[in-house]
């Protein structure tokens, strides 16, 4: 059985270390993101800090995913080229780079991760979970196609990169 948790700062070395998995599993896909150095190791610790960076372990307490969960404004999300469903007032929760262990993959985490949050949002009374993707992550919107996102437009990020943007209504 999988466990979700905030992450705490002994967590960054194997943080880090997935991120690398996941990088590394990108760029063997020729999908350009997360191939500058992102996320840089100061932003995980920042996002620890914060309180908004979390790990999955499995049954044996080992660390096989990481994720950010946040359920405040994303300003990225503040301008979209198309239209998110439950309107641009919505209270809402996101989920950013989220990556699993090599090991791990296609066991099922991103959806358990997701629902999860999806779970937290529901009785916290929030509209819906937003989530983006790079427009070659096929995997990624598959799973959010599967699972009852619906995509809603184009986001920009700070880079000016474009990002497929995904919403789910929780309530």
């Amino acid at each position: 059985m999988n466990t979700l948790r905030l992450s705490k700062s002994n967590d960054l070395p194997t943080i880090m270390e997935i991120i690398g998995h996941a990088q590394q599993f990108l760029a063997e896909q020729n999908i350009d993101q997360w191939q500058d150095g992102y996320p840089p190791k100061e932003w995980i610790m920042n996002d620890i800090s914060a309180k908004e960076s979390y790990v999955i372990e499995n049954e044996d307490n080992q660390i096989i995913a990481t994720t950010v969960f946040i359920d405040r404004e994303e300003p990225n999300y503040n301008e979209i080229l198309g239209n998110w469903s439950t309107g641009k007032d919505a209270k809402y929760g996101v989920v950013h780079r989220l990556a699993i262990h090599k090991d791990s993959r296609r066991t099922g985490i991103a959806e358990f991760v997701l629902t999860e949050f999806e779970k937290v949002l529901k009785q916290n009374q929030f509209d819906s979970m937003r989530i983006d993707t790079h427009k070659d992550n096929v995997g990624m919107q598959k799973l959010l196609k599967k699972i009852g996102y619906q995509y809603c437009g184009i986001i920009f990020l700070e880079t000016a990169d474009e990002r497929l943007a995904f919403e789910k209504k929780v309530n």
